[in-house]
């Protein structure tokens, strides 16, 4: 999978799966701009990739605000002039509980993150690829999108919402020379799922992370580098013919 000249705009870069394929596009060639909500974590990132300046821009923006995702497209094309790869991975796992124990603020937390900012991202990143003709968008949804998970009943939702929306922008782009497609990790070894762990367990987390893993058909976590192998695929021309699907990265958890 070759990525040289084409430009890569990946949100939550500075996540597990995000700082991953962040490298994994580095090393296929491609220019790269990341986002995240702190200048200093993309920073960080940025010295450890070692790219030139004419292949890289960071911009620190708060996803939950169209007027900051608007920025970040219109800095990628400012600088570079088009955006082949749309990495939309941004996301917040937020307060674990009981639906009928979840407070207003964690369900406006994760549905600003999750469902806001993926679908700001969609509408302005496809908007500049439609003109362009042509383009591959890879949403991170989760296996929380395609099953219930007790206690993440937020969570749950707001990736049942990427895919709903991942299907709708696949069709509506379609002619446009557009792909648009999500990938749904299961437990990955990030700082997300050590929150998660936390807030199921807080008193024995490995508890949690045990359960998590028996739930995978190979009894492992994911490493964030093979999501990333499965995001590259989808936004590769290898899956030219691929669109508005929905990619399982799970280990096997749906089949058990």
């Amino acid at each position: 999978m070759d990525f040289e000249d084409k430009v890569v705009l990946i949100t939550g870069a500075a996540g597990g799966i995000g700082h991953a394929a962040t490298k994994a596009f580095a090393e296929q060639g491609a220019t790269l701009v990341l986002v995240d909500l702190s200048l200093s974590a993309l920073e960080k990132i940025a010295a450890d990739l070692g790219l030139p300046e004419n292949r890289l821009l960071l911009v620190a923006a708060d996803v939950r605000s169209e007027k900051e995702v608007e920025g970040y497209v219109a800095s990628a094309m400012t600088r570079f002039g088009r955006i082949d790869v749309f990495f939309n991975n941004a996301g917040v796992e937020g307060k674990t509980g009981a639906l009928v124990d979840t407070d207003a603020e964690t369900v406006d937390t994760i549905l600003d993150v999750n469902v806001k900012g993926s679908f700001f991202g969609i509408k302005h990143v496809l908007s500049t690829m439609i003109t362009q003709k042509s383009g591959a968008i890879v949403n991170t949804s989760s296996m929380a999108g395609l099953i219930g998970f007790p206690a993440l009943g937020v969570y749950t939702a707001s990736k049942h919402a990427v895919i709903g929306l991942t299907r709708v922008a696949a069709l509506e782009a379609a002619d446009s020379g557009v792909r648009v497609n999500a990938v749904c990790p299961g437990p990955v070894n990030t700082r997300m799922m050590r929150g998660i762990e936390n807030g199921m367990s807080a008193g024995n987390p490995a508890a949690a992370k045990s359960q998590f893993a028996d739930s995978t058909a190979i009894k492992r976590y994911a490493e964030p580098e093979e999501i990333a192998h499965v995001v590259l695929f989808l936004a590769s021309n290898k899956a030219s013919y691929v669109t508005g699907s929905i990619f399982t990265a799970d280990g096997g958890m749906t089949g058990m």
